[in-house]
C-alpha cells in the first residue's frame, strides 16, 4: 500500500519536501504489460542521504548497491561488503528518498547458502533499513531461493548476465553471452528467475542481441546495464554517470564531469586560503 512520507524537518540534511506518494514494487511490476513497457523505467545507484535527495524526483528505483565497495569504500570487488554497510546505507537512502522504489542489494555470502539464510539476511536488510525489496544475482541455481522468499514477503529483483560478485569465477568483467551455449544459459535463468517471482530482473554486460532476447523472453521488466536501449528500463552506477570517475565500463555514457569540477573547486579554495582572502568579510562576524 502506497503511504505519504513527509519529513518535516528544516534541516540541511532533511529539508522538507512536497508531499510525494512513494512509487511501489506492485506498480513496477506492472509497467510492463503483454511484453511492452510504454516507459521505460528510470535506475540510479545511490548511496547517501543527500545523494538519494537529488535523484529521488528523477527515478522510479534507487538501487543501493554492492558497487558502494568500489565507490564509497575504495575496495576491490564487491566481495568484501557486509550485510551491516548494505543495512545502513540503504537506511540513509530510505531517509533521504520520497518517490522511488528502494532496492537493496544483497552482498556475497548472505544469501547463497540456503534460501532459510537468504531470508535472515534479506529480512533483517529490510527491518534495518526500511527498504521495500532485496536484489540478488544468480539464475537458475537462486530460482528456490527467489521463490522462498517472494513467499515470505520479500520483493526480489534478480540480476543475470555478468554477474560482478561471482568475478573470480567468471575470470573478469568482459562481456557474457558471446557463444551460444552461454547466451542460452542467461536466458534460461532470467526465465526461471520470473517463473520463480521476480519483479524485474537486470541484465548486465551481453551483447545487445542477447539483452533484447532476455527482455523479450520474460514477462517481468527487465532493466540494463550495458544491455540494450530496447530493455524495459536502465541503471547506472551514478557515480560513474556523473564523471567521477577517470576509468568506466565501456557501456557508461558521462552525463557530467564532476571529478574535475570538484578538484578546480579544491584548488581554487586552496589558493585563496593560501592567499589569506578566505575568509573574505562575508563569511566573517564583526563585532556589533
Amino acid at each position: 500500500m502506497s503511504t505519504f512520507q513527509l519529513d518535516t524537518s528544516t534541516s540541511r540534511a532533511h529539508p522538507t519536501p512536497q508531499p510525494m506518494r512513494r512509487l511501489t514494487v506492485p506498480a513496477i511490476r506492472k509497467r510492463k504489460q503483454d511484453g511492452v513497457t510504454a516507459e521505460p523505467i528510470v535506475m540510479l545507484t545511490a548511496y547517501t542521504a543527500r545523494q538519494a535527495q537529488l535523484l529521488d524526483a528523477h527515478c522510479d528505483v534507487l538501487l543501493v548497491g554492492d558497487s558502494l565497495a568500489q565507490v564509497i569504500y575504495g575496495l576491490d570487488s564487491t566481495v568484501p561488503v557486509t550485510l551491516e554497510m548494505m543495512a545502513n546505507h540503504t537506511a540513509a537512502v530510505v531517509r533521504g528518498s520520497y518517490h522511488s522504489v528502494v532496492v537493496v542489494d544483497m552482498p556475497f555470502g548472505s544469501y547463497e547458502a540456503s534460501p532459510a539464510q537468504a531470508f535472515e539476511s534479506a529480512s533483517y536488510l529490510l527491518k534495518a533499513s526500511g527498504a521495500a525489496a532485496v536484489k540478488l544475482e544468480g539464475g537458475e541455481a537462486m530460482a528456490e531461493t527467489v521463490e522462498f522468499l517472494i513467499k515470505r514477503g520479500i520483493p526480489v529483483m534478480g540480476h543475470v548476465g555478468l554477474t560482478p560478485q561471482a568475478v573470480n569465477v567468471l575470470g573478469g568483467y568482459g562481456a557474457r553471452g558471446r557463444g551460444d551455449a552461454e547466451a542460452g544459459k542467461i536466458v534460461s535463468d532470467a526465465r526461471s528467475l520470473a517463473n520463480a517471482g521476480a519483479f524485474s530482473i537486470v541484465v548486465e554486460g551481453v551483447i545487445e542481441p542477447l539483452a533484447v532476447e532476455v527482455t523479450k523472453a520474460v514477462p517481468c521488466p527487465v532493466i540494463g546495464i550495458g544491455g540494450s536501449a530496447q530493455c524495459d528500463g536502465q541503471v547506472l552506477v551514478t557515480d560513474d554517470m556523473l564523471g567521477m570517475f577517470e576509468r568506466v565500463p565501456r557501456f557508461v555514457k558521462r552525463y557530467d564531469d564532476l571529478a574535475s569540477r570538484i578538484s578546480a573547486a579544491a584548488q581554487a579554495y586552496a589558493a585563496e586560503v593560501k592567499a589569506r582572502t578566505f575568509p573574505g568579510d562575508a563569511q566573517t562576524y564583526q563585532p556589533g
